[in-house]
């Protein structure tokens, strides 16, 4: 094959355009949670670094590795509801212990991929539980939004409006303006620290895991079930109905092993792509179906090096942010994720009480016997359900519950949101 030709192979325009697309929609629109969830675990700025470098190399490694092994357009990301719960579920727990935690719902993950359990974990779970419980999860951001405006008015608002305006025209870049947004009325108001901002390449820091039950249940085992149900299940759903159809246990076992290996360095949830995964699923990455993973291999390489070389720059100069701008940008990157959560969660009768308590419960932010809200919500979810639908006969609840297991959701459009995916 000549030159040319090879490198209009690996390396079409459309591919590379979509690989390059994905990184950037998938950086902006929640790197800022990344930091609020590291500063909420008291990580100082090599720590942040590694952090960056342990989620760029996981997304390079498993999304390039698994496309080149099936062929097909397998784009990986870290959990963006993930994060959001370890920005508040981490607050007051050390460092090591939160490692622990990653390393205890990497294992589930792993498990549930070895094991099959997948679609049987899922399905014991109601949707609509789970949807409530990541809905509760995000409040906080959601409010935040508009409770940074308080004090903050001249450098948040421009984040809100500069998402408006990019939601109306160009949907897909709608979180990275709202970003810009934000950045450049930072600059004008002179609240951005550009000395802050170095070109710091990334360096792994390794911090030794510590176990604590109270951890595991209250931050480990919500962030394996948000993962699950709310990142890897509509990754799959992407995949397949964009024409994909891959054994799903190879998928999500390869992810926890990575996530596992990552997460003394910082690497809290690893796991299937949705809406980036569009990008690289649709027929923009390519005209043949046969060929879209090399765009997934680009986003892989593109994430390699925005992140995993040069994770400290991207950490330094979030950093530099007023932490108006920041909590900004993770309130708008989260608003459809939590108007899909909501949907979800209230859409069948016969589980909404549950779901509403599920909701409540979480967002609450009590801790009990030093458990955080997450597992206790879930706890009270469960037991309203089982309650609630222990009722004499022909007086059943009027629409049987969805279970993530028995059917797949929706598939994402582009330009769309889906619950708590990237």
């Amino acid at each position: 094959m000549r030159p040319a030709a090879l490198l209009r192979s690996a390396a079409p325009l459309s591919a590379v355009t979509a690989g390059l697309v994905t990184v950037l929609v998938g950086v902006t629109s929640s790197a800022a949670l990344v930091l609020t969830a590291a500063r909420a675990a008291g990580a100082d700025r090599a720590e942040l670094a590694s952090w960056m470098w342990a989620l760029g190399v996981g997304v390079a490694v498993t999304g390039a590795g698994l496309s080149l092994r099936y062929r097909a357009p397998v784009v990986t990301a870290w959990s963006t509801p993930g994060a959001a719960l370890l920005a508040t579920g981490l607050s007051g727990v050390s460092m090591d212990k939160a490692v622990g935690a990653f390393l205890v719902s990497s294992v589930l993950i792993l498990l549930s991929g070895v094991t099959g359990w997948f679609a049987r974990a899922m399905a014991s779970i109601p949707v609509p539980l789970a949807s409530a419980l990541l809905a509760g999860v995000l409040l906080e951001f959601g409010t935040g939004l508009f409770r940074q405006m308080h004090g903050g008015f001249a450098v948040t608002f421009p984040v809100f409006a500069g998402y408006l305006l990019a939601r109306r025209f160009v949907p897909r870049y709608a979180v990275p303006a709202g970003l810009a947004a934000g950045a450049a009325a930072a600059a004008v108001t002179g609240r951005f620290a550009a000395f802050h901002v170095s070109l710091a390449p990334a360096a792994p820091v390794w911090t030794t895991p510590r176990f604590d039950p109270r951890v595991a249940l209250g931050v480990g085992l919500p962030l394996f079930v948000v993962t699950m149900a709310s990142q890897n299940l509509p990754g799959i759903a992407v995949l397949r109905g964009n024409g994909y159809d891959l054994p799903v246990s190879p998928l999500i076992g390869w992810t926890g092993a990575a996530n596992a290996a990552l997460a003394p360095f910082g690497a809290f949830g690893l796991n299937l792509a949705a809406i980036t995964a569009a990008i690289c699923a649709g027929e923009d990455a390519h005209p043949d179906r046969g060929r879209r993973w090399v765009a997934a291999v680009w986003a892989a390489g593109g994430y390699l090096v925005l992140l995993g070389v040069f994770g400290g720059t991207v950490g330094t100069l979030l950093a530099a942010m007023p932490g108006e701008v920041v909590l900004g940008v993770a309130g708008v990157g989260l608003l459809g994720t939590i108007g899909g959560a909501l949907h979800t969660a209230l859409a069948a009768s016969a589980d909404r009480e549950a779901a509403v308590v599920t909701f409540l419960a979480t967002a609450s932010g009590v801790t009990l016997l030093g458990v955080g809200s997450a597992f206790w919500g879930l706890v009270a979810g469960v037991l309203t359900l089982l309650v609630t639908r222990t009722r004499p006969a022909g007086r059943a609840a009027d629409a049987p519950a969805g279970r993530a297991g028995s059917a797949a959701p929706d598939v994402p459009e582009p330009g769309a949101r889906a619950a708590g995916s990237r």
